[in-house]
């Protein structure tokens, strides 16, 4: 591993997106410290350690207790529905768009799934440093989610079923490139699956307005009012599940158990399941 000065230069230099990268590896950190962790990652604990002087952005934000666990629940629903997805298609692909430095296929590997973690040639770079490169069936495309190249290997690989998910991700990008994205996925495999989380209109202005005065440099710029307005985005897309992050009954999101009963933000953070249209015959 490289030396610590080394390590601690690489990630000060990470900015816009890329950088919103160390977020989730802060509190998979964080978390997996506790005697009752939600889930263990001493990758990220070991990181965390060497690039201490780097956090104190992250720290700046002042998460607390329910912001750590709501991260952590969801970065789990997504472990869920990988494995729901491969327990129903023992052959298949997954697409991991802005992986950053989760180590989520080692979590779900079921032994047969052929992998692909997508992100920035810069994040990628710091993956095979830090974390680890590839394997036989476990693949790095280092590229923007919205450049044409990687939907080209990944074509590949049909006519096996696809998943494609995406985690703390797409609230980054403009609503018009947000539907491309949709698009392009539905013309290049249809009846593939689509996993990602999304926030309400609401809580995109309230993180932003969050955020300001911190170093973190990268805002929110699309929320999701409702799931079914994805459907109209192109033919044969079809909701398949939603699932809300301050429904759940877990103790220690501590004082965001309430707001279920809060209209406005009890659906503020969602994931949402689509299948994006039907394979061809």
């Amino acid at each position: 591993m490289p030396e610590q000065n080394e390590m601690s230069e690489t990630v000060r230099e990470l900015s816009g997106v890329a950088e919103t990268l160390l977020i989730p590896l802060y509190v998979r950190a964080v978390e997996s410290q506790r005697p009752d962790a939600l889930l263990k990652d001493e990758n990220a604990v070991a990181l965390l350690e060497a690039w201490k002087e780097s956090f104190a952005r992250i720290e700046a934000l002042k998460l607390d207790e329910g912001d750590r666990v709501a991260l952590v629940l969801r970065n789990r629903e997504l472990d869920r529905r990988a494995r729901t997805f491969m327990a129903h298609h023992r052959k298949a692909v997954v697409v991991h768009i802005g992986c950053g430095l989760d180590a989520r296929f080692e979590r779900v590997d079921d032994g047969e799934i052929e992998w692909f973690d997508l992100d920035l040639p810069e994040v990628l770079a710091m993956r095979k440093e830090f974390v680890g490169g590839e394997g036989p069936r476990h693949h790095l495309l280092a590229s923007s989610v919205f450049d044409q190249g990687w939907l080209d290997i990944v074509a590949a690989h049909r006519p096996l079923p696809m998943l494609f998910l995406a985690e703390g991700v797409l609230m980054y990008f403009e609503e018009a490139q947000v539907r491309s994205l949709v698009r392009s996925l539905l013309e290049c495999f249809p009846g593939a699956e689509l996993v990602f989380d999304a926030f309400s209109p609401f809580l995109v202005r309230m993180n932003n307005r969050r955020m300001r005065g911190t170093e973190i440099s990268a805002r929110y710029h699309w929320g999701l009012k409702r799931a079914k307005n994805i459907e109209t985005w192109g033919p044969g897309i079809s909701l398949l599940e939603e699932w809300f992050l301050f429904r759940r009954p877990e103790p220690r999101l501590g004082h965001y158990r309430w707001v279920r009963y809060v209209p406005l933000l009890a659906k503020a953070i969602g994931i949402f399941h689509y299948r994006l249209g039907q394979e061809p015959a």
